[in-house]
């Protein structure tokens, strides 16, 4: 039971360490410390809204690719790769054995802290941006 924690706050950590990481790059690459308080409330919220998006894309991807929804790709790649590129005209297995063989083969992980991690940017970037919209918004 100690070991399953340590390893759950192993990944939040890794998750929240990569977000940080997301998010310093972009305050770093739009100039925080050089524009006012409205501009560096967008720059915030820019920041934590693009971490935060592309933690969560990258959960949902985990998540399609573990049920088993881009195996199709997977063997048209493959089957374009052995015929034009190697020029392997030997029999391929059929479609249906590749799917059968793949989803077998796929392991099932629990990515809850991706989502998890993601959401939470995310809701820090809209906090960010709703602060902005209404102490600096003028129409």
């Amino acid at each position: 039971m100690k070991q399953k924690k340590r390893d759950a706050l192993r990944n939040y950590g890794i998750c929240v360490g990569i977000e940080v990481l997301i998010a310093f790059l972009v305050i770093w690459s739009k100039g925080f410390f050089a524009h006012s308080l409205a501009v560096n409330i967008q720059i915030l919220a820019d920041a934590f809204f693009v971490s935060g998006i592309l933690m969560t894309l990258f959960a949902g991807m985990m998540y399609v690719s573990g049920e088993g929804a881009l195996v199709g790709m997977g063997f048209v790649l493959r089957r374009v790769l052995f015929f034009f590129i190697l020029m392997w005209h030997t029999k391929i297995e059929r479609y249906i054995d590749y799917c059968e063989r793949k989803i077998n083969a796929i392991k099932k992980f629990d990515n809850s802290y991706l989502l998890v991690t993601g959401l939470i940017f995310l809701f820090i970037g809209i906090v960010f941006t709703v602060i902005w919209y209404t102490v600096f918004y003028k129409a």
